[in-house]
């Protein structure tokens, strides 16, 4: 089961949105905490949750995929639609934001999708534990640390990073895009938001997060991004 937490909106209600956390991150990050609470205080409800086996979720984080963090993001925007509030928005960030892009045409109810810092590429994110890469291929598994905490790569998570595949998704998405990036951005390049705008068919924006880094820890960062994303949003809003 995963664990999600909503963020109420404040009146008057513009609409709902689900955040997608980075590849290791959870609901909790700084990324996913102030950014759906800065949409929240504008308006905008959002539900932010932890992929499976990361954060409060249940269930083996490396029996993972690219594969199952989209299901994951479709998961999450039925429970809101179950509960009468479906999304109008999907945000991601990083790693997160591939998955919106290929879980926004198997929600029904999205009319817009914004990215921070996303990859263009899935298995971008080797370069995270690619120490551990040739091991993890001979042994099947290894151990990984991340923040202090355990947890298990297996050979199955690796291969199926190097086999997913954003283009397509990107090519067929028909919604309105946001893409947003730093230029300074050390983990993913910036190139890669050039990519995913480039493929993308219009209408499509793209917004320069100037100082920011990837992870959006520094105050005011993510709050930032949050206004913009409000802003561009407005007019595919129900509210």
């Amino acid at each position: 089961m995963l664990a999600g937490l909503v963020d109420p909106p404040a009146e008057p209600v513009r609409g709902w949105g689900v955040f997608a956390h980075g590849f290791a991150l959870s609901k909790d990050s700084p990324a996913a905490s102030r950014t759906c609470k800065q949409l929240a205080s504008e308006g905008i409800g959002m539900l932010r949750f932890d992929n499976l086996g990361l954060g409060d979720s249940e269930g083996d984080w490396g029996d993972g995929s690219f594969a199952v963090k989209v299901d994951d993001t479709v998961l999450a925007a039925e429970f809101l639609a179950g509960r009468g509030t479906p999304p109008d928005v999907l945000v991601g960030h990083s790693l997160g934001g591939a998955a919106v892009i290929a879980a926004a045409n198997r929600i029904p109810s999205v009319r817009a999708v914004a990215t921070i810092g996303a990859p263009f590429e899935p298995k971008n994110v080797e370069r995270h534990y690619q120490d551990l890469v040739d091991r993890v291929i001979e042994d099947g598994h290894a151990e990984w640390l991340v923040g202090g905490k355990p947890l298990i790569l297996k050979r199955s998570l690796v291969e199926d990073f190097r086999r997913a595949e954003l283009h397509h998704h990107v090519v067929a998405l028909g919604l309105p895009l946001l893409v947003m990036h730093s230029p300074t951005d050390s983990t993913v390049s910036v190139d890669n938001a050039s990519r995913i705008f480039r493929t993308a068919q219009h209408p499509r924006s793209f917004v320069s997060l100037e100082g920011s880094d990837h992870l959006l820890t520094a105050p005011g960062q993510a709050q930032r991004a949050a206004r913009v994303i409000s802003a561009w949003a407005d007019p595919y809003l129900p509210g």
